[in-house]
């Protein structure tokens, strides 16, 4: 017994508008991601004691193309942003 159904659209994934990037197999940012990765560990997994890590690792991927560049506000950095 084989079951059809003709009815059924066929599914197309689409990716998300945000949240999904590619991966960095060349490794470009792979210094920028241990450093906040470290920091991360050795601050009990507390963000925002690693934010400037944070920073420095989205910033090589927008240098990279490996995330579309973005606004510092619109990626939660508005007070490091009016610091400068």
């Amino acid at each position: 017994m084989s079951s059809m159904t003709f009815s059924q659209k066929k599914f197309t994934p689409t990716a998300p508008d945000k949240g999904s990037f590619p991966l960095d197999h060349e490794g470009l940012c792979k210094k920028s991601m241990l450093k906040y990765m470290n920091c991360l560990q050795q601050k009990s997994d507390s963000n925002s004691e690693c934010r400037s890590f944070a920073k420095d690792y989205l910033d090589c991927r927008m240098q990279n193309n490996l995330m579309a560049k973005e606004e510092w506000s619109k990626l939660g950095f508005e007070e490091q942003q009016s610091e400068k």
